[in-house]
Formats: structure tokens, sequence, C-alpha cells
């Protein structure tokens, strides 16, 4: 992620890191480029980045890359929000994820438009066209004003931001 939040920043873009407190002292690089916020855990990283970001692009990763962008997709599908979900499939890295999507829809577990969520390529020129041409098209569970989007980053009494008690 170093390499690319440099080129960005290089190229005069905004670049904003989200990091959980307990994994500043593990950063690879050492080096910040941009701005950079500390939060408390990883649910108030997932929440900060989905209030700041204008789209979401998943690089092949691990299991963590993987996680955040299944909740991302998720919460569109909930109708948390429309914004597009890009999945780079450099050298077929995701080819068996997206077959696993694609048996949910056949299984009836994934709705055909729901599906449709992810958009996905091989390149990244790709990529960010197909991303700049995105509507969703599926049904949403619940309208966008249902959900407390807004409050996403603000951390709940109880310290869990997704403890809806409040």
């Amino acid at each position: 992620m170093g390499l690319i939040s440099q080129t960005v920043f290089n190229g005069g873009c905004h670049v904003l890191g989200v990091i959980p407190k307990a994994l500043m002292s593990h950063e690879i690089s050492g080096e910040t480029v941009g701005e950079v916020i500390a939060v408390a855990d990883m649910h108030q990283r997932k929440a900060e980045m989905a209030k700041h970001a204008d789209a979401f692009i998943a690089l092949p990763g691990g299991y963590g890359t993987m996680e955040e962008l299944l909740e991302i997709i998720a919460w569109s599908q909930l109708g948390i929000h429309e914004k597009p979900v890009g999945l780079l499939n450099a050298d077929g890295y995701y080819d068996s994820l997206l077959a696993l999507f694609d048996k949910g829809v056949e299984e009836g577990f994934i709705r055909d438009t729901a599906r449709h969520i992810v958009i996905t390529a091989e390149t990244a020129a790709e990529l960010i066209e197909k991303m700049e041409q995105y509507a969703p098209v599926h049904d949403k569970a619940a309208p966008r004003q249902s959900w407390e989007v807004d409050q996403l980053s603000e951390p709940r009494p109880s310290g869990n931001p997704w403890d809806l008690r409040s």
C-alpha cells in the first residue's frame, strides 16, 4: 500500500491512511504519506474509510483484504452506500473468489443483480474506467436513510461502533 499511496500522492491527489493504534508500530515502511488518522480498532478503521472514500478497490491480498472487501460488498447490498466496489483481478488472483460469488448466484444465495456490485478488471486502467461508469442496479435491503451512515465513525457508548444500543 505504501507504493500506491506514494504514487497517488506524487500525482497530486489526497491520500488518507486509517490505521488502528495497535498496528502503528508494525508499519512496514515507517514513513507516512499524506494524512493519517489513528483509530481505536479495526471496526472504527473500516467505518472511517467508508466515510471518506469515493469508491473501494481491493488489490490482491490476504484475509484482511478479503474481509474488508466482503464487508463493503455487504454494505452496498444492504443500502448503506452506493459507491463502486472494484476488484483488481491481476493475473486471475481472484478467479476462485469470483467463481464462489457465481456459485452463490447459481444456488440462490446471492441475487443476480447483487452479483453486479463487484466490478472486476485485470488492469488498473480498465478497472478505473469501469468504476467511473458504475451505477447501482441491485435491490437494497433498506434505503440509505435507514442506516446511521453519518455516524459510522462515531464510537458508541460501549466503545464498539457497531453496538446499536444508545
